[in-house]
């Protein structure tokens, strides 16, 4: 075994509660209308309401909606638009998830490790009322009955720990025992402020090489990997 298959290993080992992101280790959520559309659209429609001003440069130009959205969060706290806007993207979250394609691997991971005694959450910044969706969309809801996503307060988004927290809370976990998958460099901030382990995952090389760069020490490029060592401990 390599030393970071070692490290896997002892990190699946010692997981009593995995805490999951959504769009990247469960699904490719966006996979039938990209982000960068809705981000597009987002922007259009802040621009349309006389708002543009409030976005810099960067936000205007991301791929992901949720960066304009904090943009506008940022400079308008508490806002009727910062509302609009949060409650747009949720429908447009809703919108694709019949489209939504399942992360490789991951369906059977999910469905063997809870088989195995492994207690789940989600904790996104997508909207919960989606990632319930996407879950019950593929029969996965009885392994899930804790779902954190965004809500109206976008202060409480990773890298804040606050959904993880509500989620260790709910499962009645303790943080040593518990461990986070994600693919972003804020699921691996969130992680450490809530005091829990983190594997990332990584569907190309940047991917990888992002999350690596930001201190994660675990990265897989297939969920594959994670399930060939679940079932060598099994």
């Amino acid at each position: 075994m390599t030393a970071e298959t070692t490290r896997l290993a002892s990190l699946v080992a010692s997981a009593r509660y995995v805490l999951w992101d959504l769009d990247g280790p469960i699904c490719r959520l966006f996979a039938g209308y990209p982000a960068h559309q809705i981000a597009g659209e987002l922007v259009r429609m802040i621009d349309e309401l006389g708002m543009g001003a409030l976005l810099t440069e960067q936000e205007r130009s991301s791929d992901d909606p949720h960066v304009a959205l904090r943009g506008v969060h940022e400079r308008h706290r508490g806002s009727d638009l910062g509302l609009a806007l949060e409650e747009w993207l949720t429908r447009r979250e809703l919108d694709v998830v019949p489209k939504a394609r399942p992360t490789p691997y991951a369906d059977p991971l999910i469905r063997t490790w809870s088989s195995l005694g492994a207690k789940f959450a989600i904790t996104t910044n997508n909207a919960a009322v989606a990632a319930a969706a996407y879950i019950e969309s593929r029969g996965l809801t009885d392994c899930f009955p804790y779902v954190y996503g965004r809500t109206p307060n976008l202060d409480l988004m990773k890298p804040n720990p606050h959904c993880l927290e509500e989620a260790i809370k709910a499962m009645g976990a303790v943080p040593s025992g518990t461990l986070m998958i994600g693919d972003a460099a804020t699921d691996l901030e969130a992680a450490r402020q809530a005091g829990v382990a983190f594997l990332g995952y990584a569907r190309n090389e940047s991917k990888e090489r992002f999350l690596r760069d930001a201190g994660a020490e675990v990265v897989v490029r297939s969920l594959e990997q994670v399930l060939d060592v679940l079932r060598s401990l099994s």
